[in-house]
């Protein structure tokens, strides 16, 4: 598992590296149609949704893999200690809950990032 989360930390870095690749160069002010073009865009490229929509994902696939560990862990550690269900059981929705805070928070920033950048 370990080897798996290592290659895909790798894949984000080197995508994260490769991104200014990606940036738009300054338009030369003989260009003037390709500048109308830009502006009636309102200056977005497909660029930005993909990077909206890559963010978003990642944060659902992290908040997805966290809960999941703190279910497994829970269950696991309630049939171990079937006593103290009910306090694992709190700990495990408070965790829970905290995770999916952080989660709505960045789809939030994801979506504000698409909707009012350009």
């Amino acid at each position: 598992m370990n080897k798996l989360l290592s290659v895909m930390a790798l894949g984000l870095v080197l995508s994260a590296l490769a991104l200014p690749a990606f940036a738009e160069q300054a338009a030369p002010p003989d260009a003037q149609p390709a500048a109308a073009e830009a502006a009636s865009q309102g200056g977005r490229s497909g660029y930005i949704f993909l990077g909206g929509a890559f963010g978003a994902g990642l944060i659902i696939l992290g908040a997805a893999y966290g809960i999941g560990r703190i279910g497994g862990a829970a269950v696991e550690s309630m049939a171990r200690q079937p006593e103290v269900a009910r306090n694992i059981q709190t700990a495990m929705i408070i965790s829970a809950a905290l995770i999916e805070g952080v989660t709505f928070f960045g789809l939030i920033v994801c979506l504000i990032a698409l909707f009012f950048t350009g």
